[in-house]
């Protein structure tokens, strides 16, 4: 997912930082309260709950929205949400897939079919471009963690599937059901991990232009926007000369 991750630095390039940030802190307090009322408050004996706490202490979300959030759940206040997934195409026949939490379907439906019209894509059906992306755990280090063999070593023993390292940093990727037994593994071997989470990753991605790319960036924007919707996930690639120019 290097163009998903591109589109995040292009975000704070252009200085949406302070208010992609402000929905970021709502969306994981919502996965947090989700996640608890779906198992047990309790992080240690809750994976999905471990896993967003996580998450969101790596973006500062502050202690007590975490915990508040957490409390909700036990309270049983706040609505209950379901969780649904729309996929459709966006601008150069880009798969997207949007993962939402919703207290009223009809609501988020309507709101992300007319994202997509404006944007210059279309909703598709569920099943539509998912077959085209796996569901896997990613696990992110940063590029001082350990040279290529060093993760790769630990990955292997952590029972990980693939690792991709880069000037960037490392990625670790393992099955969906292994997340949490990875993660553990790897954060014995290594230390906290940047990011540790759930993913749709492609199996191919689509090059877009700088008219494609700019096309795209408006309908994620917009679909990041929105509150009901947690994740967009596409399968683009931007080549170095396009991100200059989207950076200028």
């Amino acid at each position: 997912m290097a163009g998903h991750s591109k589109w995040a630095n292009i975000q704070h390039r252009k200085g949406r930082q302070d208010a992609v940030r402000s929905k970021l802190f709502s969306k994981l307090a919502k996965e947090i309260t989700v996640a608890a009322k779906m198992g047990d408050p309790d992080p240690d004996k809750n994976p999905r709950l471990r896993l967003a706490v996580k998450e969101a202490k790596k973006v500062s979300v502050p202690k007590d929205v975490i915990e508040r959030a957490i409390k909700k759940s036990v309270a049983g206040d706040g609505d209950n949400y379901d969780e649904i997934r729309y996929e459709g195409y966006g601008p150069g026949g880009v798969a997207v897939i949007v993962e939402a939490m919703t207290d009223n379907r009809n609501r988020t439906a309507s709101s992300v079919r007319s994202i997509f019209t404006k944007s210059g894509g279309n909703l598709a059906e569920t099943g539509a471009v998912s077959f085209m992306f796996d569901r896997v755990g990613e696990v992110v280090y940063p590029v001082d963690a350990g040279d290529a063999d060093t993760i790769m070593d630990a990955a292997i023993e952590a029972g990980a599937d693939d690792v991709e390292s880069s000037e960037d940093g490392h990625t670790i990727y393992c099955g969906a059901t292994d997340l949490n037994e990875v993660s553990n593994a790897l954060e014995a071997a290594l230390g906290e991990s940047e990011s540790t989470k759930l993913v749709w990753k492609p199996q191919t991605t689509t090059e877009l232009d700088l008219n494609g790319a700019e096309k795209l960036m408006r309908l994620i924007e917009s679909l990041e926007d929105d509150d009901d919707v947690q994740t967009v996930t596409a399968n683009f690639e931007i080549s170095d000369e396009v991100m200059a120019q989207l950076s200028s």
